[in-house]
């Protein structure tokens, strides 16, 4: 590393006017995760540490930062959903984080429609051109390196149904710049999208 690197170790600060962590992993797909309480309210939350994490099954993943709405519905009735953020429907998911009770349906909240899935009961956003419908495999409550429990919790999902708008298929490809998904880069407010200008290609070797 050069000389004039900043360098801090997390337990004592980063000495900066902002967290750096995340946007040092970033940009980030967005967790729009969409789910429905056992009593049957239905919750739509983006949560920015998510991902994919295996092929077969397919299995994503959302992790939350305290035991919220999504954890306890994930739980409790062993379903939810993966939406989509696309640049078109960025300020409903920005209006979906909405700091409310868990009587509040965040749908209702954005403007946003709850679509009935097919292989689950948990619904899905109408919008979004592409969901995915999950079985949870495991919810995990992380540790630190010290072996003591953090206040978050890891859930993952087996995908079981996939939906994927027409349009964004191009002689069986899916097309990830025709989506423009939205990722959250560092910062307070900062995210980011892709276009066909970002892509280039690159094949493995041998």
């Amino acid at each position: 590393m050069p000389e004039n690197s900043h360098f801090y170790e997390p337990a004592n600060g980063h000495g900066l006017a902002h967290d750096p962590f995340n946007a040092l992993v970033a940009p980030r797909p967005i967790g729009w995760i969409s789910s429905k309480s056992r009593d049957g309210v239905l919750n739509l939350a983006p949560y920015s540490f998510f991902n994919a994490f295996n092929y077969k099954p397919p299995v994503v993943g959302f992790c939350s930062i305290g035991y919220k709405d999504s954890v306890r519905n994930a739980e409790e009735t062993g379903e939810f959903c993966w939406n989509l953020v696309t640049r078109s429907l960025s300020e409903a998911m920005n209006e979906s984080c909405a700091a409310v009770g868990p009587e509040v349906d965040e749908f209702v909240l954005s403007g946003l429609t709850p679509e009935p899935s097919r292989v689950i009961s948990a619904p899905h956003v109408a919008e979004s051109p592409v969901t995915m419908e999950c079985r949870v495999s495991q919810v995990l409550r992380l540790k630190g390196a010290d072996g003591q429990e953090t206040d978050t919790w890891m859930v993952f999902g087996e995908v079981v149904g996939v939906h994927i708008a027409q349009h964004l298929l191009k002689d069986g490809v899916y097309d990830t710049a025709a989506a423009e998904p939205v990722m959250r880069g560092g910062g307070p407010a900062d995210y980011f999208t892709v276009n066909a200008s970002n892509r280039f290609q690159m094949h493995r070797p041998g």
